[in-house]
């Protein structure tokens, strides 16, 4: 005898389906139906306040501020301490340099600072705990050691 070909399962998923597919139906219904098809573009604009809160409100004129160009700062930037003098000789001891990568990072002796050395900075080679003299120069990422020599 042979067994039928459509099980319960098979029936109750089919089911499943197709309610599915009638709700999915009545649900587009719904949505055409409450639609607004003759909303002008001021009705779907939205504003951000000075807050950077959303509203449906425009801006007040009057609270308008002007900002310059120049001001405006891209990337990242890493000023660090107020007082340090870019391009003055300083002295440091080399805590870290790798030859083979060519970089490491020098401790400056009047502030603690650690700044960082690339071997194109380089007058002289240098090797860990180097007592050397130095001036800086601001790189993208902060202090850049540059005219490296050994003191003796």
């Amino acid at each position: 005898m042979a067994r039928p070909q459509e099980t319960f399962n098979k029936k109750e998923l089919e089911k499943k389906r197709l309610q599915k597919r009638k709700e999915k139906e009545q649900r587009r219904e719904e949505r055409k139906a409450n639609a607004k098809e003759g909303s002008s573009l001021e009705d779907m604009m939205a504003y951000v306040d000075e807050n950077g809160n959303i509203t449906s409100t425009p801006p007040d004129p009057t609270k308008k501020k002007a900002i310059k160009t120049e001001d405006i700062v891209i990337g990242s930037s890493n000023f660090g301490s107020v007082n340090q003098s870019t391009g003055a000789v300083r002295t440091g001891k080399v805590t870290f340099f790798n030859t083979s990568k060519g970089f490491g990072f020098i401790k400056d002796s009047a502030n603690g600072e650690s700044i960082f050395v690339h071997s194109n900075g380089l007058m002289v080679p240098i090797k860990e705990n180097d007592t050397v003299s130095f001036e800086t120069e601001r790189g993208f990422k902060g202090l850049n050691a540059i005219k490296v020599k050994v003191v003796k």
